[in-house]
């Protein structure tokens, strides 16, 4: 049975999305994106080139977007006049390309999403016709009205962006899936395969994550760590787990059919 994410009315096998910063190389990128399998891969325009630099390698010789759907974000940007823009010129770049991802930040320190900047960036791009994956804290309320907005996807961090700290509010995380009409996946704050995995039990309909991979010691392996746990994450939560009870002990076997102490079969 297919189980496909669908963002902005078109399906995509993988539900991890990577990041392509802080590699070595863009051979590595390369090499850790198709280990991991995904098929969105993020593109911070202001640190990476894929054509506004003409003599430079572009990203896009190693991901060409024939393969790959090319996600340019606005990392780096503190204002919504400076993501706005950073978006126009990635339009221009891929060829009129609309699937963005946003993100304004509230300080260097953090990297803690700045909201009103971001509520006022969306709809000015969501006006424009871009379809905005957003990048927000884990308020119910702003996501919502990032939705309401119309944003394609919201993007609440675990924790901080390159923490690794993974999900430290589970609650605030269901609050979201529970209200939500578009597709929430979780951005930020992922360190290893197993918060990936429970960001999908959790019932997220995916996850993307950059330093975990990029910044693990085997990259390569740790990308294919990541396709398994996002895969796996979500089979649990289409399963649904046993209920969960203290005291209440249950055999796994059966208890049909047994002797007793006397002899009898019970």
């Amino acid at each position: 049975m297919e189980d496909k994410l669908v963002i902005a009315g078109k399906a995509y096998g993988s539900r991890l999305i990577v990041g392509t910063g802080k590699y070595k190389d863009f051979d590595e990128t390369r090499r850790a994106v198709e280990a991991s399998g995904a098929e969105i891969v993020t593109v911070a325009i202001r640190r990476v080139n894929i054509g506004q630099n003409a003599n430079e390698p572009s990203l896009l010789e190693s991901l060409p977007p024939s393969r790959f759907t090319i996600l340019p974000n606005t990392a780096g940007c503190y204002t919504a006049e400076d993501a706005v823009r950073t978006l126009r010129l990635a339009r221009e770049l891929l060829d009129g390309h609309a699937l963005v991802k946003l993100e304004v930040l509230g300080d260097q320190e953090t990297l803690f999403p700045n909201m009103p900047e971001t509520l006022a960036a969306a709809k000015t791009l969501v006006a424009e016709g871009f379809q905005v994956m957003v990048y927000c804290s884990d308020d119910p309320i702003v996501a919502k009205q990032l939705e309401e907005i119309g944003c394609v996807a919201v993007m609440p961090l675990a924790s901080l962006i390159g923490s690794g700290m993974g999900i430290l509010n589970p609650w605030n995380l269901q609050i979201i899936l529970d209200r939500a009409k578009v597709p929430v996946l979780v951005d930020a704050g992922i360190g290893t395969a197993s918060d990936a995995a429970i960001a999908m039990e959790l019932g997220c309909d995916g996850v993307l994550m950059n330093t975990a991979i990029a910044k693990a010691r085997d990259p390569i392996r740790m990308a294919r760590a990541m396709k398994l746990a996002v895969a796996c994450g979500r089979e649990a939560w289409l399963a649904g787990r046993m209920d969960k009870k203290i005291y209440k002990a249950s055999a796994s076997s059966p208890t049909e059919g047994l002797i007793t102490p006397k002899g009898k079969v019970a």
